[in-house]
């Protein structure tokens, strides 16, 4: 993308934005001190896009919130929990969104269908309404407009992520500051196709709902959907984003320059919370990001890309940092895309430096001594040149370790 003249060192995730308050406590719904309830609400009411899971299994919150975006005038707040996905609760699992939204609304001064609902955690149990709803009668009680009241919502709708996930940045349109920001959630049953990945984003930016949900659909396909810990595509995978226009920026209602310095900023969002996600992906060391240059197609890149980044092979090779090429260039060959190998270069890159491992799909003369220091560092960075045509794509990963293993065999207990 290219990079608008962007403000990136402001702080606040979801708060970033005029208008917008959030909080985050500890209910008790994972029985401990961990927060697992969060709020986010916004001051005016919004114009909300989103987009969700590919899978056939969609949670009970998924099916809510698409109606919510696609069907209501407007939405307000999204009420958030961890410890429980509603996923496979049927019909009475919806019926307790509707039971959290209407939580909310009492509380808020809202009606049902202007609240948002999103669920994270163990699949297969219903949640605990008794808990939860007492959890939401303190939500609102907190909200703030500030970065530590942002940080408790990010850290409330962690499961195992390692860390809250925020970002935000600011950019003018026509004298008007305009900014967004957001945080996420994921660690493992990562491989979106729109993990338990949830993603809420805000902003102050006034635009039109349909131009709001073509940029959040288009950017999606080149971030979240480019990344990839497991190869799971969760139930509950949702990506929202919620626009209340209090910047007071001429509207966007037409593709012209300021919706491409919005879609920049958003890109930008959205990337970031992507490699976040990646990098933290469960046990791992180490951000692996694959970038694949000069393919014949953009499809071929991207299938290549994602293809490498999920190999099991390779991202085992990455741990334990081996420069096994060949699993490299195995995982570009079965992807189905179209590429001539004897053509490939690759390099391996890092904050030690960048070194080309192969040439024109033979091993080039490298030091392995080399190759080890740049693949011990925190975020590696795989170049294939396919040298064919001009399309190119980047997808991020990690590495797998045992540490993987050890949490999704316990994930219940």
């Amino acid at each position: 993308m290219e990079d608008i003249n962007m403000n990136k060192n402001i702080s606040g995730g979801v708060n970033a934005a005029k208008g917008f308050m959030a909080n985050g406590l500890n209910a008790g719904i994972k029985n401990n001190v961990k927060k697992d309830m969060a709020l986010v609400y916004s001051e005016k009411p919004c114009v909300a896009a989103g987009v969700f899971t590919t899978n056939k299994v969609k949670a009970a919150p998924v099916k809510w919130d698409y109606n919510v975006v696609h069907n209501s005038p407007y939405a307000q707040a999204v009420v958030i929990n961890s410890g429980v996905a509603n996923a496979c609760t049927g019909e009475e699992g919806y019926g307790y969104c509707m039971d959290m939204a209407e939580t909310v609304g009492n509380e808020m001064k809202l009606p049902k269908d202007a609240v948002l609902v999103a669920s994270t955690g163990v699949i297969g149990r219903q949640l605990p309404m008794d808990i939860i709803k007492e959890g939401i009668k303190k939500l609102p009680k907190g909200l703030k407009p500030d970065e530590e009241a942002a940080t408790l919502a990010a850290e409330a709708i962690m499961t195992t992520d390692t860390k809250s996930k925020q970002v935000a940045v600011n950019f003018e349109i026509d004298g008007k500051v305009v900014t967004v920001g957001g945080m996420c959630k994921g660690s493992g049953m990562i491989h979106p196709n729109m993990a338990t990945m949830l993603c809420f984003i805000t902003t102050d930016c006034m635009i039109k709902k349909d131009l709001l949900q073509k940029a959040l659909s288009e950017i999606v396909n080149d971030t979240f959907n480019m990344i990839s810990v497991d190869g799971d595509t969760s139930t509950n995978d949702s990506v929202l984003l919620l626009a209340n226009g209090m910047a007071e920026n001429k509207i966007i209602d037409t593709e012209d320059e300021n919706y491409k310095k919005f879609y920049e900023a958003l890109y930008y969002i959205m990337e970031e919370l992507s490699k976040k996600i990646a990098g933290d992906g469960e046990g791992c060391k180490c951000l692996f990001e694959v970038r694949v240059l000069n393919a014949l197609t953009k499809e071929d890149a991207k299938t290549m890309a994602k293809s490498v980044v999920c190999s099991s092979l390779t991202k085992a090779a990455i741990y334990g940092h081996d420069a096994n090429w060949g699993r490299i260039l195995c995982a570009m060959g079965y992807s189905g895309a179209e590429f001539d190998p004897e053509l490939v270069d690759i390099y391996f890159e890092s904050a030690c430096g960048r070194l080309q491992i192969v040439k024109d799909g033979r091993a080039d003369d490298y030091s392995e001594e080399e190759a080890t220091k740049i693949l011990s560092k925190e975020h590696v960075i795989a170049i294939c040149d396919c040298k064919q045509g001009t399309f190119n794509a980047t997808a991020y990963g990690c590495d797998l370790t045992h540490e993987y293993v050890n949490i999704n065999a316990d994930y219940r207990s």
